[in-house]
């Protein structure tokens, strides 16, 4: 018998990437997977792609994740805060939502709203010290999706003083999965192929989780939707403060990281390249012109930036190796 995990909210986009990794891992069992609306259909009708896992999506509630050891919450913002603490104390939990990522309250009512439920420990194992807390938590709360692209680019710099905290740039386009899988208008696919849109700028709620996780003190974050189904590619801009090259400093810093590959010299991130893997693929640069530092960061937004990075640091959480059952690869064409 391997290790119990259930899911709540597995009817999801992060839901079914975290089904497919779990149904592939060869320490967990997954006892249970939870829907609201779609609860007691088959997962194959709401996941055709996990076609062959006999399973049925059942009602959200305690009773039903309890006898688990470890639950993940692929929950929507705001609704895994009251689950969570109607679990027992000897279940582990990761959250993929963001109830519990912000020690600011204030910050979570000026981007969020509503009560704040207090923060656990941060779900990103690469950032100092984070693989021992991690390992050390019963509660988990992994990152937003922009925020692992943006961090694991630009958190290095600023620990090293290798660029000013302050006037921190970022640009960022997401494939629409990253919206969640509610039915949108704009987010059809009439409306989203051959297009590109900002949205949410100047007030995107992963700007406070970035300027904790990255000791930044000003950013300008814009997030634009992009006409495919998942990756995140994240353009970081920040003032240097002397003649430092940010590749020693990335290279230095996630020399042994498994999951951070800093590409050669010359080659740029994409984000096929990433698809279906825990992988973030970085690169930097220095602009000739304005002499701002650049990096550029490429993540599949449900693989590392959601369910991937959830998987990797439940592995932590329970003793295993944080590479257990995920893919340092990503699937191409």
């Amino acid at each position: 018998m391997g290790i119990r995990v259930a899911i709540a909210g597995a009817s999801g986009y992060a839901g079914g990437e975290l089904l497919r990794l779990i149904a592939g891992h060869p320490e967990f069992d997954l006892v249970a997977a939870t829907a609201h609306r779609q609860a007691g259909q088959p997962v194959t009708a709401v996941h055709p792609q996990l076609a062959g896992l006999d399973l049925v999506l059942r009602a959200t509630d305690s009773a039903t994740l309890a006898d688990a050891d470890l639950v993940f919450l692929a929950l929507p913002h705001g609704e895994s805060a009251a689950l969570a603490a109607t679990l027992p104390q000897s279940v582990k939990v990761v959250d993929l939502g963001a109830d519990h990522r912000l020690h600011d309250a204030d910050a979570w009512a000026r981007y969020y709203g509503g009560t704040h439920a207090g923060a656990w420990t941060y779900g990103l194992p690469e950032l100092p010290g984070q693989r021992a807390a991690i390992a050390a938590a019963s509660r988990v709360a992994s990152t937003g999706c922009y925020a692992v692209a943006t961090t694991l680019a630009l958190a290095p710099l600023i620990a090293a003083g290798a660029v000013f905290p302050a006037d921190v740039v970022v640009v960022a386009a997401s494939g629409t999965s990253g919206a969640g899988r509610a039915t949108k208008s704009h987010l059809l696919g009439s409306e989203v192929m051959g297009d590109l849109s900002p949205y949410k700028v100047g007030s995107h709620q992963h700007v406070p989780e970035i300027k904790q996780a990255t000791g930044a003190t000003s950013l300008s974050f814009t997030p634009v939707l992009a006409p495919m189904p998942r990756g995140i590619l994240a353009t970081v801009t920040a003032v240097p403060t002397g003649d430092v090259d940010p590749r020693d400093v990335l290279a230095e810093v996630y020399a042994d990281a498994p999951f951070v590959h800093l590409l050669p010299q010359g080659a740029w991130p994409h984000t096929a390249a990433t698809a279906g893997s825990n992988c973030c693929h970085l690169q930097a640069g220095v602009d000739v012109d304005s002499g701002r530092v650049i990096v550029v960061s490429a993540v599949d937004n449900l693989g590392k930036g959601a369910a991937g990075q959830a998987v990797q640091n439940a592995n932590l959480m329970l003793g295993l190796p944080e590479t257990t059952g995920l893919s340092t690869y990503g699937v191409a064409p």
